[in-house]
């Protein structure tokens, strides 16, 4: 992966272009100069909520700010453009219809890529894979399972530009994946499109839109009335953990609590998680959910704290998806506490586990980088992982 600089960086070089001093600026974004001067040499991360007041006082987008995490002529970038050709032209697929066996195995094995962090592969079958989805739905007029796959698709596509910093594409596929929901009347599809168009409110910083988003989706799944099994337990359960993150990084503790009490509620009515339409609920997400939540909220200590035993015992059920981002919210906590042997092992277990999501996601670049800053570049561990995300 190619050298690129990390969020704090890229704050330094943006507020130097636009001639604002570090005095101005922190009092624009509602944050200490003290503070900002650490984001900026790499001694504190920049989290999320800093990097949204940041962006708005300097009048950009929150992606200018996290940059991309790879640049220049690569497969990564072909790739998308294909993605991004292949969203544009949705009701034009080139593809042929495959038969319902292949299609299936491949719909089960773009689930499985996702679940599993591996965007490289993934993007290598979605564009075909959603033309193929897309020519089917087509021919299938009103059929809610075909439509219904074409959002799924939408789904895992949606994981893969959010992921790899392409805010304009997931916006893009946010609106396909609705029209696909909405050629049929197909709840979980609307469900688990709203999580993703809440989640590019969330990549902008925009947590309180994101929370009307999630708020509205919610009373129009209860209204649709599906019972009390998974098809009700899983949708309903994910859009309240996404409203746990808008509002906690909202500063929000109570619309935090409310979003979290009730996913605790509907997750005691499975017994484990489980993975339906792209969407992860569960006892165990739940927790890794409550534990992120923790750490937006100003609350490393118990973050830390509850991170140990998850750690030890990562929940059953959870992908490597979830499990990475667990070891990265862990790393972050153990940051904010000076534990700095601690977050150092849980960003190499991150790296193990979702090595294509620890290389990219943000904050795991951002905790990185001040690791590296504070140990002087003389850890080999630290430097691997520098260099694999394009730090070094």
């Amino acid at each position: 992966m190619e050298s690129t600089p990390a969020a704090g960086e890229n704050i330094a070089v943006l507020r130097k272009a636009r001639g604002v001093g570090q005095a101005r600026l922190a009092r624009d974004a509602g944050i200490s100069l003290s503070y900002l001067s650490k984001i900026e040499v790499g001694l504190r991360p920049a989290t999320p909520p800093v990097v949204a007041d940041i962006a708005k006082a300097l009048h950009v987008p929150t992606a200018r700010i996290y940059g991309q995490p790879f640049l220049g002529p690569s497969e990564q970038a072909d790739l998308l453009n294909d993605l991004r050709s292949a969203v544009r032209r949705h009701t034009l697929p080139k593809e042929d219809m495959p038969t319902r066996d292949v299609l299936s195995a491949a719909l089960g094995r773009a689930a499985e890529l996702r679940a599993e962090a591996r965007y490289l592969e993934l993007l290598r079958m979605l564009p075909k894979l959603l033309g193929q989805t897309t020519a089917t739905a087509l021919t299938a007029g009103g059929d809610a399972t075909a439509w219904g796959q074409v959002a799924d698709v939408y789904g895992c596509a949606y994981a893969v530009a959010h992921r790899l910093g392409q805010p304009d594409l997931a916006d893009m596929i946010v609106s396909r994946q609705s029209w696909a929901a909405q050629q049929t009347w197909n709840p979980e599809a609307e469900a688990a499109t709203a999580w993703n168009e809440a989640g590019t409110y969330q990549s902008a910083g925009m947590y309180e839109d994101g929370l009307a988003i999630v708020e509205r989706a919610i009373s129009k799944f209860e209204a649709a009335g599906r019972g009390s099994g998974p098809n009700r337990i899983i949708p309903l359960g994910s859009l309240h953990l996404r409203g746990v993150v808008l509002a906690s990084r909202h500063k929000d503790k109570r619309a935090t609590e409310d979003h979290l009490s009730k996913a605790r509620e509907l997750a005691r009515d499975l017994p484990d998680d489980v993975v339906r339409h792209n969407l992860t609920f569960g006892g165990g997400n739940t927790a890794l959910y409550e534990l992120a939540a923790h750490v937006e909220l100003g609350q490393p200590d118990k973050a830390s704290e509850m991170a140990g035993p998850l750690i030890t015992a990562p929940p059953t059920g959870l992908k490597p998806n979830r499990v990475g981002r667990l070891y990265i919210d862990a790393a972050r906590a153990r940051l904010a506490t000076k534990d700095l042997q601690g977050a150092e092992e849980a960003l190499k277990a991150a790296f193990s586990v979702a090595p294509q999501m620890a290389e990219v996601h943000p904050m795991s670049r951002e905790v990185l980088r001040v690791l590296f800053v504070l140990h002087q570049r003389s850890r080999p561990d630290l430097v691997a992982m520098a260099r694999k995300s394009g730090l070094s």
